[in-house]
């Protein structure tokens, strides 16, 4: 996975060097010679210099969110949706420790990002300051790296390496904190061009013979499998995986975080595997004899029991950026360390070879391979019975992906109905789902919409969430107000928290401790009361109608609160624990 900046230095910009700046002046050249168009923050005493100096430029817009965990995670989405470098602004203390959570939730999804923290004067760093808090040891954890400057002589260097450090390799949040102090005081502004780092040298190209090995492990299987994950997306690779598996003929699944990076319409797709995956998925992981991972990591959310994954022989290829992701949790044949793109790049050229020297997948293993498949696919293990009585809720979002016809920017929060979306709105392009994968974060739907559409301002935005999930960032209604954001959000209201209830049925004799919502507000009035448009729609037959009123209104947020069966759960599941074939259909597995 790897990235080039924002853009060029700016012309506008480069007539700076050599004049005397403040440090804070100096944080807003360096986001303007990086094309910087839009910062997410909120202000706080110790980035003050930092606003003022926003205030007196005119090279990036600044949003003002209504809390830091926000401003986070919509810079996130930004990031995810445009291929730019998402950046945001926070506050010390209790500014940047409030934006953990989304610098979290970005780590673990590897997204590239830049967030600068104000801190106490320097000299106050130690003492126990007003809002001071370890900004460079509470964030050490969940980024890719941190800096605290210490001379503003250093702070455009660090900005810079700052940006090479998000963008290349493996990507993720960088944070750089900023005393005060520095901020304040001057030096002579020098912006470097280039930047190199002997201590980080992330590879792009991958070995030749190890993806020669590939290849031919590949030309020679019976029954292949493509597994692919985020990094297909976040490397661009989308164009060379579709090659790649058509080319082929092979069956292809995508992650959760993958979704998009090979088109969901074509017949070699055969849907999402892991815990809430289809059942040919999961049965086709597990049978294949060759599979090839493709900027994914085993998670345990995919591949469920490492033990029981590993049970059956297969020959494993595995490409990833990330050298310590291989061999991490399942242990593989063929490790190629490497750019995505550059390793398909590669892999296509060599298949050309192979071609001329008639070399091909057998065709006759391969028909077979896939009557099993389709055999598997029979189950129809995603069907549903609808209802003319109550709303269920995977029929609102196949009503969505019929409206929108499958070409919205998709944000989810967390739980049933983020696993709903995922089956059953189908992505045909990268980029266009936006959800939390690794930590699973609930309250980033709404903000993630925001910075979607900060990023594609002319596209269909629709966000699905829960009832629990949206109140956790639901102030951000007020951002979208003031900087007039349209996405529609889409409510699957059952009125409990759906998931930690599902898990509570199967594993804990159906004692649901507190995962009920008994006091939930009127979110028609509560949307109004922002300024948008609220709906609660509860009838079968007004679904279709509602959702069309609000996708034709192309100028407002629309809310509208769908109230959905109370009982449905998702299927198919694997049970913690458990491996990819011992799934549960449905509750009569139970």
């Amino acid at each position: 996975m790897s990235y080039k900046l924002n853009a060029e230095p700016r012309n506008d910009t480069t007539n700076d060097t050599g004049k005397e700046m403040t440090g804070a002046e100096i944080v807003v050249r360096c986001l303007a010679e990086e094309g910087v168009e839009h910062v997410f923050g909120y202000p706080g005493g110790a980035v003050l210099y930092i606003y003022d100096a926003i205030y007196n430029q005119d090279k990036f817009q600044h949003i003002l969110v209504r809390h830091e965990q926000a401003a986070i995670h919509a810079a996130d989405a930004y990031s995810r949706s445009s291929n730019k470098v998402g950046v945001a602004l926070v506050t010390s203390g209790p500014g940047v420790t409030n934006a953990v959570t989304g610098l979290a939730t970005a780590y673990m999804d590897s997204i590239p990002m830049v967030i600068i923290s104000g801190q106490v004067p320097s000299h106050a760093i130690g003492q126990d300051a007003f809002q001071e808090c370890d900004t460079v040891g509470i964030t050490r954890p969940c980024v890719k790296h941190n800096f605290l400057v210490k001379d503003v002589k250093d702070l455009a260097l660090t900005m810079k390496k700052a940006f090479f450090i998000a963008t290349t390799g493996r990507p993720g949040p960088v944070l750089v904190d900023i005393p005060k102090d520095i901020s304040m005081h001057k030096c002579v502004y020098d912006y470097p061009k280039e930047i190199e780092m002997r201590s980080y040298k992330p590879v792009d190209k991958g070995h030749s013979g190890q993806i020669r090995k590939a290849v031919q492990l590949l030309l020679n299987a019976e029954r292949p499998m493509i597994y692919t994950g985020g990094g297909v997306i976040l490397a661009n690779a989308s164009p060379e995986l579709n090659k790649l598996v058509d080319r082929l003929g092979f069956p292809c699944t995508n992650t959760l975080m993958g979704l998009g990076a090979y088109r969901s319409t074509s017949e070699n797709f055969v849907g999402m595997p892991g815990m809430h995956g289809t059942y040919e998925a999961n049965m086709s992981m597990q049978h294949c004899d060759v599979l090839i991972a493709i900027g994914a990591r085993f998670d345990d959310r995919v591949i469920g029991n490492p033990k029981h994954f590993s049970s059956v022989a297969r020959k494993i290829i595995h490409i990833d950026i990330d050298p310590s992701s291989i061999s991490k949790r399942v242990k593989v044949d063929i490790p190629i360390v490497g750019n995505v793109r550059d390793v398909l790049q590669e892999m296509l050229a060599q298949l050309d070879a192979a071609d001329a020297a008639a070399q091909k997948p057998s065709q006759v293993a391969l028909a077979s391979w896939w009557k099993q498949i389709n055999e598997w696919r029979g189950k129809d293990c995603l069907k549903f019975t609808n209802s003319d009585i109550v709303i269920k809720p995977q029929s609102v979002v196949q009503k969505v992906w019929d409206i929108t016809k499958g070409d919205a920017f998709i944000t989810s929060d967390v739980g049933q109905h983020q696993m709903w979306a995922a089956q059953y709105y189908g992505f045909d392009k990268p980029r266009r789902w936006i959800n939390s994968g690794g930590l699973g974060t609930m309250g980033v739907g709404l903000p993630y919409a925001m910075g979607v559409q900060m990023a594609n301002p002319d596209a269909t935005v629709a966000c699905i969430t829960g009832e629990a999930s949206i109140q956790m960032c639901i102030q951000e209604l007020a951002t979208c107000k003031q900087y007039h954001l349209t996405p529609k959000i889409i409510l699957l209201n059952n009125r409990v928290l759906g998931m930690v209830q599902q898990w509570q049925k199967i594993d804990y004799n159906g004692r649901y401790s507190e995962s009920y919502m008994d006091s939930l507000p009127d979110f028609t009035m509560l949307a109004e009361s922002y300024g948008h448009v609220g709906m609660k729609i509860e009838d079968p037959k007004d679904i279709d109608g509602a959702l069309k009123e609000a996708f034709a209104m192309k100028d407002r947020l629309v809310f509208m609160n769908f109230i959905t069966d109370q009982t449905e759960n998702v299927w198919p599941m694997v049970k913690a624990g458990k491996g990819l074939t011992e799934m549960l259909l449905g509750s009569e597995d139970l």
